[in-house]
């Protein structure tokens, strides 16, 4: 189960290059797995989005996200996070665009019923491969996220993770 979801979340990452007019469909699948010592942790992550290419460059759209993670002796959490992402590309070939994904919106969490907002700021590469399908390319970015529960201080976060994460995906979009 684990391969299997592995190899889904690298095959599907997020939307990309499209031509005005279009509309984006897209998202990404993760599964991640670590374990220090006698704890482990286990998380899933399903993240679409949908969106509208208004300029040859510009797209602005809906993205959401869902979170499932598990540490060794406690209850399985859950994660929602619902926004709006704006994204500029720009072609550097007939093969090769680079595009930047900006993200803002809601965030809400089961751990003591926390709530709060995020950011962030993601460039990536598309290759297009033929007829609007094509490989994304990103490794990490910028974010900012705040979360404020009952019983809880408030957290506040501030991340720079390139080459922390590398995330490869496929897209299509499709013309109106």
């Amino acid at each position: 189960m684990k391969k299997l979801l592995l190899a889904v979340a690298l095959l599907i990452a997020t939307i990309t290059n499209a031509q005005k007019g279009s509309i984006l469909l897209g998202g990404n699948v993760g599964f991640a797995s670590e374990k220090i010592g006698d704890n482990k942790i286990e998380g899933f992550e399903f993240s679409p989005k949908v969106g509208y290419q208004f300029t040859n460059h510009w797209t602005a759209g809906v993205e959401g996200s869902i979170q499932n993670y598990k540490e060794s002796g406690s209850a399985r959490e859950e994660a929602y996070k619902i926004g709006a992402f704006a994204r500029y590309s720009t072609p550097l070939s007939d093969l090769f665009s680079f595009y930047t994904d900006l993200g803002v919106g809601y965030q809400d969490t089961t751990l003591n019923n926390a709530k709060g907002m995020y950011a962030n700021l993601t460039p990536a590469l598309f290759i297009n491969m033929k007829k609007g399908f094509g490989l994304n390319f990103s490794i990490g970015g910028v974010y900012y996220d705040n979360l404020s529960g009952k019983g809880t201080p408030r957290e506040e976060r501030i991340g720079f993770d390139f080459g922390k994460n590398f995330n490869v995906g496929i897209s299509k979009n499709f013309g109106l």
